[in-house]
């Protein structure tokens, strides 16, 4: 009987904002791992997500949705998307059936040009009909010929098995990247700041959630409980008011949020403090992006 080999591989996750990259990442991995708001911009960072097989390990990436960068946060964020095209085995460029198919025309030409496999997901059919699918399908197939497409819902999670199944039989033959107990690259801090962000985005409305940034100063592990000290920063002091609120309601109500998230996520007791500092201008400062992480020199 002949030996099975072995495949490993990058799929990287890449599309316009508010398609579902996200839900689709989650849904993939059986892991929440990416922050999934209604919000455009949810994801800042590459995070990856690890599904391990017998005979195969899929290392997921979602990416920030594709944007033309207005400041140097953005501009890192599209560094993490422009990364991920050019070290994918295979490529999931997720559309849905609302936007337009040649938005950001220049990413879909790159496509074309690609080597490597690339699967089209066309997200969110439970939000049309079987018609106006079939047009958005036949478009792709124009758009981008040498693409797999794939309907799904990933909310519904519909066809996930499938967009799974595909991936599987593209994968190269390669031994696993990583540990077959692991599930993502990211640590522990960096789950418990992401958290506490979605619920940033989940309580305060217009610019506030794009103007703050969480760091997590301390993050004790004991046996009982993490105790984990964050601070938000912002970029001016009404900001700061706005994060705190009345007597400092709205900070309690997003900071009893986000410990409950992470007592689940965690799955142990969480001490959490949570304090606001104002940091000016701090999404064009190239030294403090290199500080939250945005910036690898």
């Amino acid at each position: 009987m002949a030996e099975t080999k072995h495949k490993s591989g990058f799929v990287n996750i890449i599309g316009n904002p508010n398609v579902g990259k996200s839900t689709l990442m989650n849904a993939l991995v059986g892991e929440k791992l990416s922050i999934v708001t209604a919000k455009a911009q949810t994801t800042r960072h590459r995070i990856m997500g690890i599904v391990n097989g017998d005979d195969y390990q899929i290392v997921f990436s979602d990416t920030p949705g594709i944007l033309k960068p207005s400041y140097k946060l953005q501009e890192s964020m599209m560094n993490f998307v422009d990364t991920a095209i050019g070290d994918a085995d295979i490529i999931l460029y997720v559309t849905d059936v609302v936007e337009k198919s040649d938005k950001n025309q220049e990413y879909v030409e790159k496509l074309n040009l690609l080597t490597c496999p690339v699967i089209i997901i066309i997200n969110k059919i439970d939000k049309s009909n079987q018609e106006e699918v079939a047009a958005i399908v036949s478009k792709w197939h124009e758009n981008v010929p040498k693409g797999e497409i794939i309907v799904a819902s990933a909310l519904e999670k519909f066809n996930v098995d499938t967009i799974l199944s595909k991936i599987c039989e593209l994968l190269p033959v390669s031994p696993p990247w990583y540990d077959k107990d692991t599930f993502t690259d990211k640590s522990l801090r960096f789950f418990a700041s992401e958290i506490i962000r979605e619920k940033i985005l989940e309580n305060y409305s217009k610019e506030i959630p794009y103007c703050t940034e969480v760091v997590i100063e301390e993050f004790k592990e004991g046996s009982e409980r993490y105790d984990i000290r964050a601070v938000i920063n912002v970029m001016r002091n009404s900001q700061k008011g706005i994060i705190i609120g009345n007597k400092g309601a709205a900070l309690k109500k997003t900071g009893t949020q986000a410990r409950i998230a992470m007592e689940d996520f965690f799955e142990k007791k969480v001490f959490l403090q949570m304090f606001v500092k104002v940091e000016p201008n701090w999404r064009q400062d190239r030294q403090m992006l290199r500080r939250f992480g945005y910036i690898q020199d």
